[in-house]
Parts: C-alpha cells; sequence; structure tokens
C-alpha cells in the first residue's frame, strides 16, 4: 500500500516508489537533501569542460601505468642493474605493478571521500599528487638498488595520485551530462583510459632510449596545466552526503587486496626446486591471510552506519551484472598486453631483423593497431548505448573478443604481420565495444550520491583482475615452457659447442628468466651462460648464440604452447563476462526524480530493487 494521501499524478506516485526503494535498501539516509533539478543541471559548456579535464587526467594515469614496460631496459640501464638477477627481480616486478596495486586499493576508498567531501576536491587533490611524484621520479641522484628503490617509492605515491583521479572521473562526468548523453562522455573516457596503457607503450619506446627520466618528465607539465585548470573551472553539481570513515573497512580491504596482489605476484617467481612459488608458505600465507580478511571484510560492510563498500548496490542488477563483466573482461585481457609484448620483442621482431635494443620501440608501434580499435569503437558503442542500453553492445563485444583470441591462436610464432594487425584490430573494436557501455550503464545505475563509491567498486574490479590476470597468464604460459623448453635449450646449446655441464645448468634454470628476457627484449644466453662460458666458445658459435636468430628460434615451439593455454583461458573468461553482461536487463537509468522533474525508469530493473514497491504503484 502507499503511504495515506491522494496520489494526483503518475509522476508523484514514481518518486514515492522511487523513494521507498532507496530507503529499502539502505542507498540513502535521512540525512541526505537533495538540491532542486535546476540547481543540478550544469551548463552546457561546463559538461564539455568536464569531459575534456577528466579525459586528460584518465589519459595521463594510464599512458604513466604502462609506459615503464617498454622503458624498462633503459631505466635498469641508467641506474645501473641488472633486472635478470635473481636478488634484482623485486625491483622489476613492483616497478611494474606497485602503480597498479596502489590504485586497485584505494579506488573505493576515495570514491567514499569524494562522496562525503566533494567529488571535484577529491579529484583536483590527485592531480596535484600525482604531479608532484611525477616530478619526483625524474629526479633521482642515487645509482643502483638505491635508486631501483626510491623509484618503486615514487611509483606508489604516483598511484595514489592516480586513485584519486580514477577513482572520481566518471562521478564528476556522470553529474556533469545528462542521461542521453552519459554513454557517450563515459565511452570517450574510458576508451581514453584504456587506449592510454597502449599509448604508453609507443612513448615509452619513443622515450626511454632518448633519456629514462624523460618517461615520467613527460607527466609533469601536462598535469600543472590540468591541475590549474581542474581548480580554475571545475565545480561540485551534486549534493555532498556527509558521514563518518569507515576505518576498520578501509584497512581491513585495503590489507587484505595487498596480501593477495603479493602473494599473486611472488607465486610466478620460482620457490626451491619449484619453477613457481605457488607452494611457498609465503605465497600461500599471503593469499590465505589475504582472502581472510576481504572476507572479514564483507561481513564488517554489513553492520557499519557508513559502509566503505556499499554491498547494498548490488541489489541494483544493473551495476552487479555490470561490475561481474568488469572483473572478467579484466582478467580475459589483462595479461594479453604482457603476452603480446614478449611475443614481438622476444620472438618476432629479433626473426625479421631488428635488434633486441631496439624490440622497445617496434614492438609498441606494431602493437597500434589495437588502439585504433579502441579509439574507433569506444565513442560509437558509448552514443549508441545511449540510445540502446547496454546489453546489446556490452555482451557483443565480450562475445568478439573470445573470438580474436580464439583466432590469435591459429596464428604460427612467426606470423604475417598483416594477420596479425587485423586480429588485433579486432580486439580493440572488440574491447572497446565493451568497455564504454559498460562503464556507462554502471555508472548510470547509480543513485548520485553514491556515484563515487560505485565509480570506485568498479575501478578495483578492473585494476584488481589485471594484476590477476598478470599471475594467472603467466602461470599458464610457465606450465606450457616447463615441459618443452629445458629439452630445446639443452639440446640447442650443445649443438653449438656449450659443454654439457654448462648446458644442462642453464636448461635446468625456471623458465620465468627466459620469459623476463623475452619480456625486457634481451637476449638472455649470456644471462643463461655467464660471460666465462661464452668466451671459451668459437667466435662462430658465439656469435651464432648471440645472434637475433637463436634464441627466438629456439623459444618459438616451447612459446607457443604456453600462449595457447593463456589464450584458451581469454576465451573462457570472455565468454562468461558476456554472459554476465547479458544478465544485467534492458536499459535503466537510476534517476533522482521528483513530481517536478519525473524521468521514466525500466520496470524490470525496479521490480529487480523493490517488487512489492511496483505492485502497489501500479
Amino acid at each position: 500500500m502507499l503511504a495515506a494521501g491522494p496520489v494526483n499524478t503518475r509522476p508523484s506516485a514514481v518518486s514515492h516508489v522511487l523513494q521507498r526503494c532507496r530507503t529499502r535498501d539502505g542507498l540513502v539516509t535521512d540525512s541526505l537533501t537533495l538540491p532542486s533539478a535546476a540547481a543540478q543541471e550544469p551548463g552546457d559548456r561546463y559538461k564539455w569542460m568536464v569531459l575534456s579535464n577528466t579525459t586528460l587526467g584518465v589519459l595521463m594515469a594510464t599512458i604513466d601505468s604502462s609506459i615503464m614496460l617498454i622503458a624498462l631496459p633503459d631505466i635498469f640501464r641508467g641506474i645501473g642493474i641488472n633486472p635478470l638477477l635473481p636478488g634484482n627481480t623485486f625491483y622489476l616486478l613492483w616497478m611494474i605493478l606497485s602503480f597498479l596495486v596502489v590504485s586497485s586499493v584505494l579506488v573505493v576508498s576515495l570514491g567514499r571521500l569524494g562522496d562525503m567531501y566533494g567529488r571535484v576536491k577529491m579529484y583536483n587533490l590527485g592531480f596535484a599528487v600525482y604531479t608532484f611524484f611525477s616530478l619526483l621520479l625524474t629526479i633521482t641522484w642515487m645509482s643502483g638498488t638505491a635508486a631501483a628503490l626510491w623509484l618503486v617509492i615514487m611509483r606508489v605515491f604516483q598511484g595514489v595520485g592516480a586513485a584519486f583521479l580514477i577513482a572520481n572521473s566518471s562521478a564528476i562526468l556522470t553529474d556533469a551530462f545528462p542521461e542521453g548523453q552519459r554513454g557517450m562522455a563515459l565511452g570517450i573516457n574510458q576508451v581514453a583510459g584504456i587506449s592510454g596503457s597502449f599509448i604508453g607503450l609507443v612513448l615509452g619506446g619513443i622515450l626511454g632510449p632518448i633519456q629514462w627520466r624523460l618517461i615520467f618528465l613527460v607527466s609533469v607539465p601536462i598535469g600543472l596545466f590540468a591541475t590549474i585548470w581542474a581548480y580554475r573551472n571545475l565545480r561540485e553539481v551534486k549534493v555532498r552526503r556527509h558521514g563518518r570513515i569507515d576505518w576498520p573497512g578501509n584497512v581491513t580491504f585495503a590489507v587484505g587486496l595487498i596480501a593477495v596482489m603479493v602473494g599473486i605476484t611472488y607465486g610466478i617467481q620460482p620457490y626451491g626446486g619449484h619453477t613457481m612459488g605457488w607452494t611457498s608458505p609465503f605465497v600461500l600465507g599471503c593469499l590465505i591471510a589475504g582472502t581472510s580478511l576481504l572476507v572479514a571484510f564483507c561481513v564488517i560492510e554489513t553492520r557499519v552506519a557508513d559502509p566503505m563498500f556499499r554491498l547494498s548496490l548490488f541489489r541494483i542488477r544493473a551495476f552487479s551484472a555490470g561490475s561481474l563483466s568488469t572483473l572478467l573482461a579484466g582478467i580475459g585481457r589483462g595479461g594479453l598486453m604482457f603476452m603480446l609484448i614478449i611475443w614481438l620483442q622476444g620472438i618476432w621482431l629479433p626473426l625479421h631483423g631488428y635488434d633486441f635494443a631496439r624490440t622497445p620501440l617496434w614492438a609498441g608501434i606494431y602493437m597500434l593497431p589495437l588502439t585504433a580499435g579502441f579509439l574507433i569503437a569506444g565513442p560509437i558503442s558509448g552514443i549508441l548505448s545511449d540510445r540502446f542500453g547496454s546489453r546489446p553492445f556490452a555482451t557483443g563485444g565480450m562475445l568478439a573478443a573470445a573470438g580474436s583470441f580464439a583466432l590469435l591462436e591459429l596464428l604460427p610464432v612467426n606470423f604475417p604481420y598483416l594477420a596479425f594487425a587485423a586480429l588485433l584490430l579486432c580486439n580493440g573494436l572488440a574491447m572497446g565495444a565493451f568497455a564504454a557501455p559498460n562503464r556507462a550503464g554502471v555508472m548510470n545505475s547509480l543513485p548520485a550520491q553514491h556515484r563515487g563509491v560505485g565509480s570506485g567498486m568498479n575501478s578495483t574490479f578492473q585494476n584488481s583482475a589485471q594484476v590477476l590476470s598478470i599471475g594467472i597468464f603467466f602461470t599458464l604460459m610457465i606450465i606450457g615452457l616447463s615441459s618443452t623448453l629445458p629439452g630445446a635449450l639443452y639440446h640447442g646449446l650443445i649443438s653449438h659447442g656449450v659443454p654439457t655441464a654448462a648446458a644442462r645448468r642453464a636448461a635446468g634454470l625456471p623458465p620465468v628468466t627466459t620469459l623476463f628476457a623475452a619480456f625486457l627484449g634481451y637476449s638472455p644466453i649470456q644471462h643463461l651462460l655467464g660471460a666465462p662460458v661464452l668466451q671459451h666458445l668459437s667466435l662462430a658459435n658465439r656469435t651464432a648464440l648471440n645472434g637475433r636468430g637463436f634464441f627466438p628460434s629456439l623459444i618459438s615451439e616451447p612459446f607457443q604452447h604456453g600462449l595457447h593455454a593463456a589464450f584458451d583461458f581469454a576465451v573462457l573468461a570472455c565468454l562468461v563476462a558476456a554472459g554476465a553482461s547479458w544478465l544485467r536487463g534492458g536499459k535503466y537509468i537510476y534517476s533522482e526524480a521528483t513530481s517536478a522533474d519525473p524521468v521514466p525508469h525500466d520496470r524490470e530493473s525496479e521490480m529487480a530493487l523493490d517488487p512489492a514497491a511496483i505492485l502497489s504503484e501500479t
């Protein structure tokens, strides 16, 4: 039954039903007061300013998440350490992952702070923090392991600034744009973020050989300009919802997620006599402790007055299905970049006459069709999703991505480039078709006062999935290499005059060393054998072993076994993501409807929230 009193119009009935739904789900408290429709509506010029600034911020943050991948050899040469030595593997892994881990852990908390204290305020602070630590990364005066540790720590704080930007940009965009244009705006923003990951590869390949500090310095002038621009022009257009910080939830979530990510990171490294560390007490301890803390976090969030992670949001089907799709798509896509870099730098480019020192730049260039696919499909699918809803484009994108991964398996390791480029373009188009509508669907499903935390939750799924995906892809690749690489390496070395003992020792080293060498664009033969062994070989054998063809030819067949296993997993993850995306239902936009400004709702999605209320309305 509706509350006592006449219901004169359908709009007022809708408003009343929505209020009951939100209160029952715990999405609104009595302290929240909504501004009038006129007060919420930003100007037309302002929304484009928001789009350009937030897109620049997300693009800059994601470029820096990948710019190091290609430039790592130049960085390590610049600070004077060998990343392939066992004691230096820590620096290799955490220069790559520290930025991603920190941003994954903090985006929900910083999105929640944006809901409480102002999204624009938190976003502006993020630009300033990000720019400041980008500058500190360029002024390293040390060398060796001290310089490497400095870079890891500064990358952590740079990741904090990036988390401020990522956590609040989608919410600010959703506040600024009307419902009929959010897909387009979020599509441009989301695709800029994904494309930035691949643009960073090219920039790293160009700037790293010139001077490794430039890969960090390039962000400083852009960051200074964007920080001043944001502080001068962005403004809050939605009411803030005051509350208390959920310290138990924040601590258990942060520590638990970090422990899981650390366990995954060290799980792919050798332990004792094992090729990987999944049986290591440290890895098992991190995974068990992290999982336990995350379970405790979920219990805490159901019992505190102002939870950090709004579990009640998962009652909104469009949000829960979209977030699950984000997680699964991230798992399927996250390790792809690493596999493609290893494939190009370690095998294909050297076989086609490129020196190992030049392969990082050209790997980024040859992967540009993937970026082009994102740039083409993202905005178009975002615009179309404004009209037709997210489900057909996000679901179709995941199905097409699964098909592109399956077709990549059919290519030989030494592929014809046009076929490879066409499949990369198809994969980029598919992922772009998924990413923009899915993000728009998630943000449209959220109440205005929870867009910051909802955006942070979605970003956490995306970033955490990437770390998980890297662990899964590398694990599958190492399993594939372990079965065939030792024998191929042993016989290949023996055939070029390497003593039996030295060949057996090199063949017994963990395959992850070979993978890291290929990832960095190094020929690992000198590392595997050592200079004394090479010096005692004939000039012809030494030249052959250090040449462009020996290592790529040796690793091609073992690499293909691991690559097929990784792509099989990617196909499965994308198919499950497509199924999850389909479950989101039809087009749905959550609206703070009032009697003066009614907005129609998808009745199926409303019934998912509160069937009794809809029946009462009828």
